[in-house]
């Protein structure tokens, strides 16, 4: 699988992206596996990790850095009362969220999301080089909820963060479907994340076009095949991805989670329960596959 391809006028880009980068020490070296002997070329990074800073030193200077929002594993930074448990554990719920998305009087719960993201984007911004733009992302892609992204761009004009790249997590089923007799252990659950996701995208395009237009753009894989994202589910359905890249005149992102916590005393420090049967499961071995060369 090759990292780029040549099309005429430029070069289709490919970004094999990892995320959940410095959770835990031996799962960033996991992931930086994938660097070593693979293609790994993009990681986002939990932001409020206890283990950030040694693991950003890790971390080569040629990979992309995307600051993985973060509102339902580990500790808050903030403490918000509205956003954590009684031991200061990130507690929101996405269903929650998006009804509270639909409701009025979200003031307070808004500026606490805002709060919360702005400490986690200081957080990883201290470990960057200094003027380096931002790209920004989520844990489970909470960002696309419109409550929680509101806020973060809330934080983005009143910091004038300087931001390169928000992903879009909008998948274009047509990719898979001609491909269905090839992917195995097809969740069908992924498919209600895919129409959800993209009923959220296209909301927060349409209230944020002028800005959204001016970042980069990328065509993103990794939803259908979430928790999937192995090399032979992949494979067959890039060549379509990148003509459909090609059209738009976007890069890829291809989306895996290659960092699986096998280390017991990591494993009880996951605060997320949904978060333990993901990161632990073997998949997350398999999906390494996608970083090969």
């Amino acid at each position: 699988m090759e990292p780029a391809t040549s099309v005429p006028g430029r070069d289709v880009q490919i970004e094999f992206h990892a995320d959940d980068y410095a959770l835990f020490p031996g799962q960033t070296r996991r992931i930086l596996g994938c660097y070593c002997n693979g293609c790994l070329n993009g990681v986002s990074v939990m932001p409020n990790s206890k283990y950030l800073e040694p693991c950003m030193r890790a971390l080569p200077e040629d990979v992309a850095v995307t600051v993985h929002l973060n509102l339902i594993e580990g500790k808050s930074l903030t403490g918000h009362p509205l956003l954590s448990d009684k031991r200061g554990n990130l507690s929101c719920s996405f269903g929650a969220l998006l009804l509270r998305s639909c409701l009025p009087g979200q003031g307070a719960l808004r500026r606490a999301l805002a709060e919360e993201l702005r400490a986690q984007i200081r957080a990883v911004s201290a470990c960057l080089t200094p003027g380096k733009p931002l790209r920004l992302d989520s844990h489970a892609h909470y960002h696309m909820l419109p409550l929680v992204f509101d806020a973060m761009m809330d934080v983005v004009r009143e910091d004038k963060l300087d931001i390169s790249y928000i992903r879009m997590p909008e998948e274009h089923v047509g990719l898979y479907l001609h491909h269905l007799g090839e992917i195995r252990d097809f969740s069908p659950i992924n498919l209600v994340k895919v129409a959800i996701l993209n009923l959220l995208v296209q909301r927060n395009r349409r209230k944020y076009r002028t800005f959204l237009d001016k970042l980069d753009k990328k065509l993103f894989l990794g939803v259908f095949l979430s928790g999937r994202m192995y090399r032979e589910n992949v494979e067959p359905v890039l060549p379509d991805a990148l003509n459909l890249a090609r059209k738009k005149g976007w890069d890829i992102e291809l989306l895996a989670h290659p960092g699986g916590v096998l280390e017991l005393e990591d494993v009880m420090r996951i605060t997320n329960k949904s978060d333990m049967d993901f990161l632990c499961d073997d998949l997350r071995t398999r999906e390494a596959s996608l970083f090969e060369l």
